[in-house]
């Protein structure tokens, strides 16, 4: 395969901000995000923004049965079937909106989404997907670090919020690398960093995830307000009475069983 440089240099492919574009290009870590990905023998991958192909590259060269890859960026899209055509029919490219597309329906089980997500639809793109995380077996996203960290963050931490509790909430969440802005094709202005996402075996259905998404939405949405009145149009103290939660706690001090606890008596 030609050099990925030669590939965005031929597609002029140079990275569009406001597709939130910033490539990775170095194949041994485009490596390691595949091997921290874990064992996937057999497993259907789902890759968001390929770009050029950097990961694309490292996930052919993997165990994996077929990658199915999502991108918006009609110039991304050449490279990508140039790609398609030495893969032996297992990079299927698909031209679209992440945001639009079921993931679930697109591909059998086991799947798991491995990516290097646009930055600017990265958290909706989460969400999206938490809200049927028992689709997933794993996903293995980067992110901003910033917005890693939040993901990931411990309750009571100036990080921790409405991302940290739907995350938690419904899988197992680490950071497994931090990459620096000079590994990137622009350099972004911020470190990135990658998360392993694990669902839990049990999941909400769709109508207490909505609730949940609703009870974070009141609770984060003014931090330094205590959650009698931040709660209020969900019940306020009433609510919090009958979760056993003192109303003049703050939303960022309630760990994950208990936005759980509280959710399950909202309407």
């Amino acid at each position: 395969m030609p050099p990925l440089r030669e590939v965005i240099a031929r597609h002029g492919l140079a990275a569009r901000h406001s597709l939130g574009q910033h490539f990775l290009l170095d194949g041994n870590l485009t490596d390691r995000i595949v091997r921290e990905a874990g064992d996937l023998s057999g497993r259907n991958i789902i890759e968001v923004g390929p770009g050029p192909g950097g990961l694309t590259r490292s996930l052919l060269a993997s165990a994996a049965h077929q990658i199915t890859a999502i991108e918006l960026d009609r110039r991304a899209i050449g490279a990508m079937n140039e790609l398609a055509e030495t893969a032996n029919g297992r990079l299927r490219v698909i031209e679209g909106d992440a945001l639009s597309v079921d993931m679930a329906s697109l591909v059998p089980a086991p799947r798991q989404i491995v990516a290097n997500l646009p930055y600017n639809i990265a958290s909706p793109l989460l969400v999206q997907w938490l809200r049927n995380a028992s689709s997933f077996e794993r996903l293995t996203l980067m992110f901003q670090q910033e917005v890693a960290e939040r993901i990931c963050a411990d309750t009571d931490t100036a990080a921790y919020g409405r991302l940290s509790v739907l995350t938690q909430w419904t899988c197992d969440a680490r950071i497994i690398m931090r990459l620096p802005p000079g590994a990137f094709t622009p350099p972004p202005k911020v470190w990135s960093a990658v998360v392993s996402l694990s669902p839990h075996a049990t999941q909400p259905d769709a109508t207490l995830f909505a609730r949940m998404e609703a009870l974070t939405a009141a609770a984060f949405g003014q931090r330094r307000k205590m959650l009698r009145g931040s709660l209020r149009g969900l019940g306020g103290e009433a609510l919090l009475a009958s979760a056993s939660i003192a109303p003049e706690r703050r939303a960022e001090t309630l760990s994950v069983a208990e936005f759980d606890r509280l959710v399950r008596l909202t309407e």
